[in-house]
């Protein structure tokens, strides 16, 4: 019942148009956790973030076509553990508005992170990420090093190995799984996606295949900046920080056999293989990967002697 309940919420969401059809909010969250939406000026536009709970903070960044409902559910679990949680829409994606195409370089991403972190006057923190968002951590980790406390990726980074068969026979057969122009196409990339894939209601997928073909050659050129940075994660110096990624073992974006290339590329990382759990674990798995992210941020927090914001 508990599973029938949250993909319900999911096909609200996505019929709502908050964030397409990788929105997620819990139950849990819904009735016990006041997540608030705020907006920052940033640059020449304007970004939108959710915010909640007080403590260390941890910043949450997204994956490619995605944005921050996602990372509700573990947003208020996060929160109740004693942290402050913001989870941004990235430059360009979700309702932050008024960036140019040059933006979505990851590298200009950091860069405009970094002013909505000083803008909230956080001076240390932890930041996760999830498929692109982890990449984006880990160029923010090496340009402002003394801002974080901590590296993790929940989920797959992109940036460490090839995509998985599954997307490369999807290419060579000419289609884009992240970029679906038929309904056929959008149920692939959800399966793709999910280890159990939702439900979702043939209204709403049609409506999300018209926006993708209106706004196709939009959608081509961020994946084609972004394709650039597929060895990001092993082309840049050793990051110092306690780093953990939480892979999932039926990843189907980037098979689980990447995990042991992370570890070789950022030694002294700890990887999770997480059973059951496919490549946006965030909202299938959310408990399980809060779990284990918060018993990784305890073991070094207490010996930690950054000031907090």
């Amino acid at each position: 019942m508990k599973k029938l309940i949250l993909w319900l919420i999911f096909v609200i969401l996505v019929l709502c148009g908050l964030v397409g059809y990788a929105a997620f909010h819990s139950p849990a969250s819904a009735s016990s956790c006041a997540i608030t939406t705020r907006f920052a000026p940033i640059s020449n536009g304007t970004l939108s973030y959710n915010q909640v709970g007080t403590g260390q903070p941890i910043l949450l960044l997204h994956g490619l076509f995605a944005s921050k409902e996602q990372w509700n559910s573990m947003m208020c679990e996060l929160s109740e553990a004693g942290y402050r949680v913001i989870a941004p829409d990235l430059p360009g994606y979700g309702n932050s508005t008024g960036f140019a195409t040059k933006d979505y370089a990851l590298e200009n991403q950091v860069a405009l992170l970094h002013q909505l972190t000083n803008q909230l006057g956080i001076r240390s923190f932890n930041v996760a990420g999830s498929s692109m968002g982890g990449a984006i951590a880990t160029l923010y980790s090496q340009r402002y090093p003394e801002q974080l406390r901590s590296l993790a990726f929940i989920g797959s980074p992109l940036g460490v190995t090839d995509w998985a068969s599954s997307v490369r026979n999807s290419i060579f057969d000419g289609i884009n799984p992240f970029i679906p122009i038929t309904k056929e196409q959008f149920d692939l990339e959800i399966s793709l996606l999910f280890v159990t894939p939702p439900t979702i209601p043939d209204s709403v997928k049609t409506e999300k295949v018209n926006d993708y073909i209106t706004r196709n050659r939009h959608y081509q050129q961020i994946w084609d900046i972004v394709n650039l940075y597929d060895d990001v994660l092993c082309q840049w110096r050793s990051t110092q920080l306690p780093t953990l990624a939480i892979w999932g073992t039926e990843d189907k974006i980037y098979d689980i056999r990447g995990a042991d290339r992370l570890q070789s590329c950022i030694p002294g990382s700890q990887v999770i293989r997480l059973p059951k759990a496919g490549h946006l674990l965030l909202i299938e798995n959310s408990e399980e990967a809060t779990a284990d992210y918060l018993r990784f941020l305890n073991m070094f927090h207490s010996k930690s002697t950054l000031p907090m914001s």
